[in-house]
């Protein structure tokens, strides 16, 4: 089976191949927003069998009208909460949201090339 991923309208591919040796490069590094919906958020706190209520407090920051992951301090930047330092993986890797999912076939990465691949090693341009 081929580990090599494409994406139409995306000048690169990817190979998820390069995820097991990788430091978690798109879980680690500067602050951003994980989005997620009302499903994927009682589908993480199912996953983890925590109530929806506890799951929402201790895991999710309100944005606005919105939800995103909360972050951690992790030594000169951030890291997702659920990024496992020691093991090297998501803690919630079966039930991670969509925005986790797609990555690195993100339309922003369209235009920024040079910047996906500094942060994630299984990127082959095409």
């Amino acid at each position: 089976m081929s580990t090599i991923l494409k994406q139409e309208g995306y000048p690169y591919a990817f190979d998820a191949k390069v995820c097991e040796t990788c430091a978690g490069n798109c879980c680690i590094g500067e602050s951003g927003y994980i989005w997620v919906t009302q499903e994927e958020i009682k589908t993480m706190a199912e996953f983890l069998e925590c109530p929806l209520e506890d799951f929402i407090n201790e895991y999710l920051l309100k944005v606005r009208y919105r939800f995103t992951i909360k972050e951690a301090i992790y030594e000169s930047g951030y890291r997702c909460i659920f990024f496992d330092l020691d093991k090297k993986a998501c803690r919630i890797y079966a039930a991670r949201p969509k925005q986790c999912r797609t990555f690195p076939f993100w339309d922003y990465f369209k235009e920024n090339i040079k910047e996906v691949e500094s942060e994630c090693p299984g990127i082959i341009r095409l």
